[in-house]
């Protein structure tokens, strides 16, 4: 097997917990294959260079091997390589928690980031 469907193989390495929700992802455009938008019957191969847009971020990946079935977690994670850049923990909670000044008093969610931030620090 030289190449599968982007759907099939990011549902395969654990990127989208369901394969409609990796369906999802490349419907909505937040899914690239070599800078190209992916729709989700588009074919990935070995080398392709994938940008996957998810809630935690945007992941930079490049395929390693094609797989079709879902795997465990260490049998997934030799399938591609993780380019995605580091980011410091730190840096990435306080650009979470950002909040204009005229909304009033802070939520309990609000509150609860704060505290956490503080922990960090």
């Amino acid at each position: 097997m030289d190449s599968t469907r982007i759907d099939k193989w990011l549902w395969a390495v654990r990127m989208a917990p369901t394969r409609q929700d990796a369906t999802e992802l490349c419907r909505g455009g937040h899914v690239k294959i070599n800078d190209k938008a992916a729709k989700a019957a588009s074919l990935v191969k070995p080398g392709d260079k994938i940008n996957v847009r998810l809630h935690s971020g945007e992941k930079l990946l490049e395929v390693i091997s094609i797989i079709e079935k879902r795997v465990g977690y260490q049998a997934a994670i030799v399938c591609y390589i993780d380019n995605t850049p580091h980011v410091e923990k730190a840096e990435a909670d306080i650009a979470v928690f950002q909040r204009d000044r005229s909304t009033g008093r802070p939520t309990k969610r609000d509150r609860r980031q704060l505290d956490k931030l503080r922990k960090n620090f």
